[in-house]
């Protein structure tokens, strides 16, 4: 059973006592606020580069987590979710609750909780800190967006405002650094006192009495601690939440008809949990306003308006929208093009220098090939992933994500997504990796995930030699109608194929094994202004280093696998027959010799016997078993096909989607009694697999990491291989009946 920790005021207090003793104790302090309220921002400006990403004890949910020192003392901070209120009713957004109380085993409630108000929307954001007030932890107030909120004539007396909460607040401008001493010193104070949590609302005596009532009866019938105040009254108000879920597993179904009937007993009375609980907090957040804040009641209309106007237009809007993405998708795709060349040289120059002073064979072999080779496999990747996220940094600090989320909103829905769905889609067309890691902007899991599922249907980069190869040796160079070319179509054709089938693949998750209760998309609009460069590289560096860690391994023991399933077994007779073929060999001949030998063996190895054995599979599809094992052979990542294709025909694996020399070799490929292997629909048949299909080692390896799980992993590569061998099997049975073989 799960259980459920104990929040008594009293013993969190008593242990918090107990836990000063030691001189080397590192507090936790939660982060928790609204989305837009500049919560984030603030959590970079205090944990600086000690920022990384991880799962805080107990939650399995990745999240962002860093360190800071205030008074000699040592701070752990973890950067909730944004969330509007503890009202959680899906289990993501059970993290903020399960982090502020403590829930789940070996996890402790945080030492302090940081909530951070804007205060240019200060009655919206009290809702959230009422809350807090009663889980019972130290609580400090940031409060942000003052220099905007005094242009917009809202006039603030802080020290009223603290003395009306009954918790310190401490004005901050994290961009410019201004009152982050302050904070610290406020964060460090609060977690060294023995905190009485003031809890300001007085809901009715009627609804105090089914709560008292509940109490006795869980702690009567609870095997474990008896559950906090605070989840008992969302358990009476939130009727068939998360928090019911919750309880239900430590308590058992008895409690429900119990729970159902003090439900009743105050319907009767007249009284509605849900009702009731936002009259009482905003009428006291009325009063707290009405002291220490005052807005100048003057209608004005701001130049974040006025550029709201155009950006959000259906039809200016969406131009704005497509030249925005359209750079952004240029960026990625070509402005890091550059660099991912010098890195590949770098890699090449490195193998090359192995090979020079290590002894050719199985060590050798391992360094250039398996460890160098596959290192730079991940490395290459880096541009792109800091482009992307330098990119994604600059346009969601501006706030102009928000309303290219709102632009595409109706879009997505009609296949069961968000908005927010969309840039990490667009982005996938460029490499699926750095797409799949900007789905942590959607705050919802089960649109997360959908996304994360059908974003390597994106047509991404690795894919275009594929269609490069085979289009411009098979296909002809014909027009369409007249005006468009075959080839061109036809390539525009393969990456429209992934837009054509992610809808409905997205609409089947949503609706069996990510089916779930619908979450309306509520967005803010933030007001535009100028990104935090200091924010903006920090995020280049971390998400960069954050995938050379995670992915790396996995993608490099992927690459040393593929390696060693292609060097070996040993070829002994293979070897020497080569060795008597190179002693009466003219010297201009070796070169065309070693590229022969390295295409038998690659035949003769665990891999070329695969590609044999599966021979029988991929026969429907019109390919042969050297397409099959060169296939098999992509699998860290796509664009392998043409190198391995290059050792099978015996020249060599430095070939490239431009080598006159493969594209002959493979026209010339003859089955057994004569029938060519490459025709166009075999040709095509090729492609629509590789634009389907999940051939990139990478890319489940972010998947596992984004979503914990290689259970996803497992599926997507499992779907999207079947989809790619149904596409290829329809496309060649169908197009050989209609163009012949």
């Amino acid at each position: 059973m799960t259980s459920v920790a104990s929040l008594d005021p009293a013993s969190q207090s008593a242990r918090a006592t107990a836990s000063q003793t030691s001189p080397q104790r590192r507090y936790t302090v939660a982060v928790v606020g609204n989305p837009n309220t500049g919560k984030t921002t603030l959590f970079n400006a205090l944990t600086g580069l000690s920022q990384h990403t991880g799962n805080y004890p107990g939650v399995t949910v990745e999240s962002a987590l860093g360190e800071f020192t205030s008074d000699g003392q040592h701070f752990l901070a973890i950067d909730l979710p944004g969330t509007y209120s503890l009202a959680p009713r899906a289990p993501d957004e059970m993290i903020a609750v399960s982090v502020l109380l403590g829930l789940g085993e070996n996890v402790t409630a945080p030492d302090v909780v940081l909530c951070v108000l804007d205060a240019t929307h200060l009655d919206r954001n009290l809702y959230l800190l009422t809350q807090v007030l009663e889980v019972g932890r130290p609580v400090v107030v940031a409060l942000t967006m003052t220099d905007i909120a005094g242009k917009q004539g809202i006039v603030l007396d802080v020290p009223a405002l603290a003395r009306q909460l009954g918790v310190p607040v401490i004005p901050v401008h994290a961009a410019k650094r201004l009152g982050l001493p302050e904070l610290k010193q406020a964060v460090g104070r609060a977690s060294r006192i023995a905190f009485v949590p003031n809890q300001p609302i007085r809901l009715p005596a009627a609804f105090v009495t089914e709560v008292e009532q509940l109490c006795a009866l869980f702690a009567k019938h609870s095997q474990h601690d008896t559950p906090s105040r605070f989840l008992i009254e969302r358990l009476l108000i939130d009727a068939g939440g998360s928090v019911e879920q919750l309880l239900v597993q430590d308590l058992g179904e008895t409690i429900l008809p119990q729970v159902t009937t003090a439900r009743a007993r105050l319907a009767t009375g007249g009284v509605s949990p849900q009702q009731l609980e936002t009259d009482t907090r905003y009428r006291w957040i009325s009063q707290v306003i009405a002291a220490p804040g005052r807005q100048t009641l003057v209608a004005t209309y701001t130049w974040s308006d006025r550029i709201d106007a155009v950006v959000t237009h259906k039809v200016w809007g969406l131009s704005i929208f497509l030249l925005t993405m359209a750079i952004l998708f240029q960026a990625i795709f070509s402005w890091s093009a550059p660099l991912m060349g010098g890195i590949e040289t770098i890699f090449g120059a490195l193998g090359v220098w192995i090979s020079g002073f290590v002894t050719e064979g199985p060590l050798q072999s391992l360094l250039v090939d398996g460890i160098v080779g596959g290192v730079g496999a991940v490395v290459v990747f880096v541009p792109q992933i800091a482009l992307l996220f330098g990119l994604i940094a600059v346009l969601e600090d501006s706030g102009y994500m928000a309303r290219a989320a709102f632009l595409m909103d109706r879009v997505m829905a009609s296949f069961g997504l968000s908005g927010r769905s969309f840039i990490p889609l667009l982005s996938s067309f460029a490499c699926a990796v750095p797409g799949i890691m900007s789905t942590r902007s959607i705050d919802n899991r089960r649109d997360r995930i959908a996304t994360i599922l059908i974003a390597p249907l994106m047509s991404c980069s690795a894919r275009l030699p594929v269609y490069v190869l085979f289009i411009s040796a098979f296909i002809p160079a014909q027009t369409v109608g007249g005006v468009f070319g075959l080839q061109g179509t036809l390539l525009f054709a393969m990456y429209l194929l992934g837009l054509v089938f992610a809808p409905p693949i997205a609409f089947l998750l949503k609706r069996t094994m990510l089916k779930g209760e619908s979450v309306p998309f509520l967005l803010e609009l933030p007001p535009f202004q100028v990104p935090a460069w200091r924010v903006v590289l920090f995020r280049m560096y971390d998400r960069s280093w954050a995938f050379i860690k995670r992915a790396g391994t996995i993608i490099l023991a992927t690459t040393i696998l593929i390696w060693a399933l292609s060097y070996y077994p040993d070829q002994p007779q293979l070897a020497e027959e080569f060795a008597a073929r190179r002693a009466s060999a003219a010297p201009e001949a070796l070169a065309s010799l070693d590229t022969e030998e390295a295409g038998a063996r690659l035949r003769g190895s665990y891999l070329g016997q695969a590609g044999q054995a599966i021979e029988p599979l991929v026969q429907p599809l019109g390919w042969d078993w050297k397409i099959g094992m060169a296939t098999l052979a992509s699998f860290p990542a796509r664009e392998v096909i043409i190198a391995a294709l290059g050792t099978i025909y015996n020249l060599g694996n430095e070939q490239d989607e431009e080598s006159v020399q493969l594209r002959d070799a493979m026209r010339a490929e003859r089955w057994p009694d004569g029938r060519v292997v490459y025709t166009p629909v075999v040709a095509v048949s090729v492609m629509v697999f590789f634009a389907l299909c999940c051939q990139c080692g990478a890319t489940l390896a972010t998947i596992k990491r984004e979503t914990g799980s290689w259970g996803y992993a497992a599926f997507t590569f499992i779907y999207m291989t079947s989809l790619a061998y149904v596409g290829a099997l329809f496309v060649y049975q169908v197009g050989s009946r209609l163009f012949g073989t």
